[in-house]
């Protein structure tokens, strides 16, 4: 049994659809969903699909074990993070080496680090006149978006294509792949 653990920090739907896809998995079971947001709505739809979550503080995350520790009771074995923000802490790292996912909107190593995320990626990658944009689903490691890239799922930049345009495509590439990815690596494991 394989037993994850998911970071979420804003709406959530990366997190519900890796819920729903595992939700009749004998193989893999969603422990815990956390949010460094109390007022994140991927809480409520944590509530909704029956998941408990747990809220944490930034001391709670980088200044004390209290994170490791709610990882270790629920017996959390593998991290992913759906739109979660924060660079991941020596701690975790070290607990859960080789055992973090992480997803990003943009064909990686292009447009990742800090303060690359969400719209502020699409509309880097339209004002540089690309003509693919995707997803990287990669291991996370001590630096933002620099760890091990696992799979890779592209769209095209359109002309016309805002931030808003585009995201809504990478959302698609998101929903359809990550959680059959986060299957993959699991079975490789």
């Amino acid at each position: 049994m394989n037993s994850l653990a998911i970071f979420a920090s804003g709406s959530g739907s990366n997190a519900e659809q890796i819920v729903r896809y595992f939700q009749s998995d004998s193989e893999v079971h969603i422990v815990l969903i956390l949010s460094n947001k109390a007022d994140a709505f991927v809480l409520e739809r944590a509530r909704g699909l029956s998941v408990p979550s747990h809220v944490f503080t930034r001391h709670d995350f980088y200044g004390s074990p209290a994170v490791l520790e709610k990882l270790r009771e629920v017996g959390a074995d593998t991290l992913i993070l759906a739109g979660f923000l924060w660079l991941i802490p020596d701690n975790i790292l070290r607990a859960y080496s080789g055992r973090i996912l992480n997803i990003h909107p943009a064909l990686l190593p292009d447009f990742g680090g800090k303060g690359m995320y969400g719209h502020h990626v699409h509309d880097a990658v339209i004002r540089d006149g690309r003509k693919k944009s995707g997803i990287t689903i990669h291991l996370i490691d001590e630096e933002y978006d620099r760890g091990k890239i696992l799979f890779q799922a592209e769209c095209p930049v359109l002309p016309e294509d805002t931030p808003d345009s585009l995201a809504g495509r990478i959302h698609q590439l998101e929903h359809l792949h990550y959680p059959e990815q986060i299957k993959k690596f699991l079975q490789s494991l």
